[in-house]
């Protein structure tokens, strides 16, 4: 059966249209004689998508009750059974209701679309998990329902749906998207102008990078090479000298032109070069592109040109700016530098030649060999003029004995020596032999020798021509080997350089390795613990490189990094100078996974010094707020003892009372104390199970002093996952510091009223309760010290405790998965809101009233 086809209308925020498009669309497909059907589509109280649904027709949903209230969700079975060619199915991220067979819509539209169905469809770039925390951040509201991006990404068509912020604040202001009610909060909220722009822009580019990844897998399959200026992309070659900035602000004020585009500065480093590049440089220009808003890059190679013009296809850059120095007139004229080379390598990607005064370089020029190709070609040219030219000089003065042509022919093959190397000295050595015997050796004219002293004298005039050009060419090697160690510490250093800024994780890392060696692929593989065969940790790049050892084409290279753990490029056959770069990549890599080991260890460490430190504050508690109360029992008890007899019966009963509170008091601390030690131990394990708050509140309040709580409740509230016990505490220990503080003050508990916005907890609905007071409050800049053991007031007097109640409400209430955090009352004092997440279970049910007062016993 033919899959069917999935067809999803993207949007940056509620409201923009998505729903509404997606029902034009629906209505178009019927008028032209598709078969539709909508199997869910909610119009939110909006009246045009409301008019919409007219004339489509409808497949019934099921409805649900999943925390007491009713809630619609499409019945996958019904629209199988219908069958229809298209259907409408609205909030693809939407998370069904418990009991479903799906866990999310899209896992239901993937059903349909199995069953040869096309689909239409909405999703808001706000339920994109890869966007979550950024989007998060800007609206400052968690989202409780995401949707991976590679499920979004395999629809056949993503279409965004768009209008302009202001827009968008006008329809909100007319009501069209919330109820007025809820219009206010909105726009001064998550509809905030800066707010929409973010969002709108994060819609743009992620709906441009999919685009993009859409247009690079097309060109890998289809094994297009050539530049397609789909998206400006300006790349700035780079040699470490002061004329880079010059380049990068070029290169920025070209890019300022279009709407839109990537800055991509390149260092190119090369082994086989004279190292002139300067690091505080390279650093200020790093900083600049950053600052620019473009990335920056480090990438080596055997050839500058080639280099930077393979990075340019990778990207696909439409542009490629170099500089041009204007002191070197030769290469401009023969066209021997790398700019030249650029341009005639560029194919259709436009190249900028930038001249400028500040360096003398352009980019760095790679030599073939030890002496470069320019100097061995002049070498040869040389080795044939010179023996020439001085056998015609030396013609000229016919009184000079033999003795002085040699010596003048020798100068002469040194010479060529120290520009050409070993074989055009070599080749200058036998000419000028040749030319000596002929000319000036008897017989003369012939290339006889009769006196041994002459054979022996071209000899030695040979040897010294080929000693000192092999000298030339040692000392020319040794400069490549320190140029390629140079180069080699350079990147290193850049490597640690990352290291130490930046937290790198292991794929940052391997990106790192496949940009710099310039490989299709990197990994980390480590060895199995049965088997001994190799498992792949991480990689980078569209496919994964083959396990050490196992490309038998000879294009992958690896590097046992310790004898567990190997790092492996693929992609091109690296050099020799690759590879000891990759050994020190590959030390560096176990490095940085023995730092990660190191950081959870120290993370774990930290917590045990946390919990040291608590027990240290434990003791220094029970050694001062804990002895009051037990001085206090034991003079009173001595006092009984020893006058019980004359002491008046009102006076006994004060000293009882005494003792009763006394031994309340130290119940509530040493209480407190054990729970905080269990807390700051991490073995608290809540026993959760459906509860309702009516429950726990009655328990809570048991034993705290006499005063007037209100507790108002909504009837028939949904049950919360707690555990009761803790749940108990935690109300008992914010009621009663609210007693301590705010005496006298009105305590309310409240949950939320019927109707309102439900709260989320990691994506999971939750109820809420509020406990009131109107004492003085407490400033902002303490609210998050108050959670923190053994913090009290300023003001508070001796007798209130020892800060820990709060703390310990706060410990629990995480260990249950919720949430406890404060806000200032209105109109003065504190309000604590206690979130727990709502069960799933079966619902409690049981009478409950509102607006009850009770007297606390």
């Amino acid at each position: 059966m033919t899959r069917g086809t999935l067809r999803i209308f993207l949007g940056a925020a509620p409201g923009v249209g998505m729903t509404f498009g997606m029902l034009q669309e629906a209505h178009q497909l019927r008028g032209s004689g598709r078969d539709v059907a909508v199997g869910i589509a909610l119009d939110h109280g909006r009246l045009e998508t409301r008019q919409l649904m007219t004339g489509l027709e409808v497949i019934t949903p099921r409805l649900v009750e999943p925390h007491g209230f009713d809630v619609q969700e499409m019945d996958v079975d019904a629209v199988l059974a219908r069958h229809p060619q298209v259907a409408v199915v609205d909030e693809y991220a939407h998370a069904n209701a418990p009991g479903s067979r799906n866990r999310q819509r899209w896992q239901d539209i993937e059903e349909l679309l199995g069953a040869g169905i096309d689909v239409l469809s909405t999703v808001s770039v706000q339920h994109l998990a890869s966007l979550e925390d950024v989007v998060s951040a800007i609206t400052q509201v968690p989202q409780k329902e995401t949707v991976p991006d590679e499920i979004v990404r395999r629809a056949d068509q993503i279409e965004l749906v768009d209008i302009s912020p202001e827009l968008l604040r006008q329809r909100l202001s007319d009501g069209n998207i919330y109820p007025r009610d809820r219009v206010d909060a909105a726009l001064a909220n998550e509809f905030r102008l800066g707010n929409l722009f973010a969002l709108r822009e994060v819609a743009l580019i992620w709906l441009a990078d999919r685009v993009d990844e859409g247009l690079a897998k097309y060109r890998a399959s289809q094994g297009i090479t050539a530049n397609w200026p789909a998206r400006e992309r300006v790349v700035v070659g780079l040699t470490g000298g002061p004329e880079g900035e010059v380049l990068i602000r070029r290169a920025s004020r070209i890019l300022s032109r279009v709407n839109g585009g990537d800055l991509l500065a390149v260092h190119v480093r090369l082994f086989d070069i004279r190292p002139g590049e300067s690091p505080l440089a390279l650093e200020a220009q790093r900083q600049l592109v950053t600052d620019l808003g473009g990335s920056y890059h480090t990438v080596s190679g055997g050839d500058a040109a080639e280099t930077l013009l393979e990075f340019a296809r990778n990207v696909n850059a439409t542009q490629i700016v170099v500089g041009v120095s204007r002191g070197r007139l030769t290469s401009r004229l023969l066209g021997s530098g790398v700019g030249s080379k650029v341009v005639r390598g560029s194919g259709d990607i436009d190249v900028h030649m930038v001249s400028h005064p500040l360096g003398s370089r352009g980019l760095p020029r790679a030599t073939s060999g030890g002496l470069g190709r320019a100097r061995t070609t002049a070498g040869f040219v040389l080795a044939v003029l010179i023996p020439v030219l001085a056998t015609g000089i030396l013609s000229l003065a016919p009184e000079l004995n033999f003795a002085t042509h040699v010596l003048v022919h020798l100068t002469g093959v040194m010479a060529v020596a120290f520009i050409g190397g070993l074989w055009p000295a070599v080749l200058a050595a036998i000419l000028d032999s040749l030319l000596l015997n002929y000319f000036e050796t008897d017989p003369v004219g012939t290339f006889s020798i009769n006196d041994p002293q002459n054979l022996f004298a071209l000899l030695v005039f040979l040897g010294a021509a080929i000693a000192v050009s092999l000298l030339v060419g040692l000392s020319a090697k040794r400069a490549q080997e320190a140029a390629r160690a140079r180069a080699e510490a350079a990147t290193l250093a850049d490597l640690a350089r990352d290291a130490l800024i930046a937290d790198d994780t292991i794929a940052a890392f391997l990106d790192k390795v496949r940009e710099t060696f310039q490989v299709r692929s990197a990994g980390l593989f480590t060895r199995a613990d049965t088997g001994g065969g190799w498992e792949l940790q991480a990689h980078s790049g569209k496919a994964p490189p083959p396990a050490p050892g196992a490309d038998e084409a000879g294009t992958d290279a690896y590097e046992m990094a310790d004898p567990q753990t190997a790092l492996v490029v693929s992609g091109r056959t690296l050099t020799a100078g690759d590879r000891r770069l990759l050994t020190a990549h590959g030390a560096h890599l176990l490095l940085l996974r023995q730092r990660h080991a190191l950081q959870l260890r120290l993370k774990n460490t930290t917590k045990l010094a946390e919990g040291n430190s608590i027990r240290t504050s434990i003791l220094r508690a029970v050694s001062h707020d804990l002895r009051t109360p037990l001085a206090g029992i034991k003079l009173a008890v001595t006092a009984l003892q020893r006058r019980k007899r004359r002491l008046p019966d009102e006076i006994q009963d004060e000293m009882l009372d005494t003792i009763d509170s006394y031994a309340d008091r130290l119940d509530s601390l040493i209480g407190n104390l054990l729970d905080m030690s269990r807390i700051s131990s991490g073995s608290t394990a809540p026993l959760t199970s459906p509860v309702t708050w009516r429950d726990a509140i009655e328990d809570a309040l048991r034993g705290l002093p006499g005063a007037v709580i209100r507790i108002d409740l909504a009837p028939n509230m949904p049950a919360i996952d707690a555990d009761l016990g803790m749940l108990e505490r935690v109300i008992a220990n914010i009621v009663e510091n609210a007693l301590k503080y705010a005496p006298g003050s009105d305590i309310v508990i409240v949950g939320p009223s019927s109707g309102s916005a439900v709260a989320t907890i990691n994506g999971r609905p939750c109820g809420e309760l509020r406990i009131v007071d109107h004492g003085h409050g407490v400033p902002a800049a303490d609210v998050i010290a108050m959670f923190q053991p053994f913090q009290r007031l300023d003001d508070a007097p001796e007798g209130l405790g020892i800060g820990l109640g709060l703390a310990v409400a706060k410990g629990f209430t995480e260990a249950m998965g919720g949430q406890l955090t404060a806000e200032p009352t209105p109109g003065g004092g504190l309000t604590i809101m206690i979130r727990l997440p709502l069960s799933a279970g079966p619902q409690l049910t049981r009478p409950e009233t509102r607006d009850a007062d009770r007297s606390a016993p």
